[in-house]
């Protein structure tokens, strides 16, 4: 998954209204509760059916480091759908996201002025219409390329060309992303 993806599905993870089951044997039970059979929980957090069925009944309370994570992500991907439903839509149409990255920024510009690209710390209010886009790629399996090529169009109208004040020839190259981060 890419960075992109991943500070994608954080931010969806931020505006829970209430928080996920804690103990094991609630997270398995809600696993069920949307998978509706054992077997199909087992095949989603790769291990056996018969491993299951004991998570169900309390007889394992401790599983190994991995499958906890694995279970602890497929109860958050599951979570509250229509709450990060409604978060998308709203930020897709009305508030927009905000962009937190330090990565290395290069221009195509007029002749005159420095390409050098360079390690910058952004953070940056996107219009509703750059999230849609983004929320859009993603649903459709975009690339971390993409996702990136959108961010940066993003970055380069509001920030760089500061909304078509300035910099009109300008062409931002978006590369090593050092970290990434979303909230809507």
């Amino acid at each position: 998954m890419s960075d992109i993806h991943e500070a994608l599905d954080r931010a969806e993870r931020e505006v829970f209204t209430r928080e996920p089951p804690k103990s094991l044997q609630a997270r398995v039970n809600f696993l069920l509760g949307k998978l509706k059979t054992t077997k199909a929980v087992a095949q989603e957090l790769g291990v056996t059916q018969r491993s299951v069925e004991r998570y169900l009944r309390g007889e394992r309370k401790k599983p190994p480091k991995d499958i906890a994570d694995r279970i602890d992500t497929a109860v958050r991907a599951r979570w509250q759908p229509q709450v990060r439903k409604r978060r998308r839509k709203q930020a897709a149409t009305s508030t927009g996201i905000t962009v937190e990255t330090r990565a290395r920024f290069g221009y195509t510009a007029p002749v005159g002025t420095t390409d050098d690209g360079r390690m910058r710390r952004l953070t940056v209010h996107l219009p509703p219409a750059y999230a849609n886009r983004l929320f859009e790629a993603q649903q459709q399996g975009a690339s971390d390329q993409q996702l990136r090529e959108i961010v940066a169009e993003g970055l380069q109208e509001i920030y760089f060309k500061d909304g078509g004040r300035r910099a009109d020839n300008l062409e931002v190259a978006f590369t090593d992303v050092d970290y990434f981060d979303v909230s809507f």
